[in-house]
C-alpha cells in the first residue's frame, strides 16, 4: 500500500504545484500582463511547468528514500516560475504583492477543499484517508514554504513589493544564490517547523 500512496502523493503534488503556478499567471493577467498565457503556462498540462530539480529529482529522491525506509518530511517540490513582465503590469510594485500571494493562497484553498472532503466522506478505507490527509498537508507545505522571502520563492516577490525600491533591488540580487540558500535551509533542518506546522494543521483540519 505504501507504494500506491506514494504514487498518489506524487500526482497530488504535481497538480498542486501546477495550480499554484496557474494562479500566479491568472492574477498577473488580471493586472495586465498576459505573458504566462502567451507562453502556454496557464494550463493543467504538467509538461510546460516541469522543473528538472523541483518537479522530478527532489520529489523522486524523497519518494525513493521513503520506499527504502528512511524517514522523510512531507514530499514537496516546485515548478518553473511563471514568466511575468513587470512592464506590462498596471502598478508593478503593488501588483507583484498580489501575484506573489496568489500561488500560496491557491494552495491554501485546495487544502481546505480536501479537508472538507475528508470531513464529509465516510471513512471506509485507510488508503483514502491517508491520501486525503497528505493532499491537505502537501498543499499547506507548498503555501508555507513559498512564503519564505528568498528569491525566487513567492515570499521574496511579496516582500519586494512592500520594500522601498533600493532594498527590493538588493533582495533581487540574491536570486542567483536562492537555490543554494533554500537547499541549506532544508538540509540544516531550519525549515522543519514548516513541515511540523503543516502536519499539525492538517490533523486539525481533517480530524485524522
Amino acid at each position: 500500500m505504501q507504494t500506491l500512496v506514494l504514487i498518489f502523493i506524487l500526482v497530488i503534488l504535481l497538480f498542486s504545484i501546477i495550480i499554484h503556478e496557474c494562479a500566479h499567471g491568472l492574477v498577473a493577467e488580471h493586472y495586465g500582463d498576459s505573458t504566462a498565457r502567451e507562453m502556454g503556462r496557464i494550463t493543467l498540462n504538467p509538461i510546460p511547468h516541469l522543473d528538472l530539480i523541483g518537479s522530478l529529482l527532489l520529489p523522486g529522491m524523497m519518494i525513493l528514500m521513503s520506499l527504502m525506509g528512511h524517514s522523510t518530511p512531507v514530499i514537496f517540490g516546485w515548478a518553473k516560475p511563471v514568466p511575468i513582465n513587470p512592464y506590462n503590469l498596471n502598478d508593478p510594485q503593488k501588483n507583484m504583492v498580489g501575484i506573489g500571494l496568489a500561488g500560496p493562497l491557491a494552495n491554501v484553498i485546495v487544502a481546505f477543499i480536501f479537508s472538507i472532503i475528508s470531513r464529509i466522506l465516510p471513512v471506509f478505507s485507510p488508503l483514502v484517508t491517508t491520501i486525503l490527509f497528505y493532499a491537505v498537508a502537501i498543499n499547506l507545505v507548498l503555501a508555507f514554504f513559498n512564503l519564505i522571502p528568498v528569491p525566487p520563492l513567492d515570499g521574496s516577490r511579496i516582500l519586494s513589493g512592500l520594500l522601498p525600491e533600493e532594498y527590493a533591488y538588493r533582495l533581487s540580487r540574491l536570486e542567483p544564490f536562492g537555490f543554494i540558500i533554500i537547499l541549506i535551509l532544508i538540509i540544516s533542518g531550519m525549515l522543519n517547523f514548516i513541515f511540523a506546522g503543516a502536519m499539525r494543521l492538517s490533523m486539525l483540519l481533517t480530524g485524522f
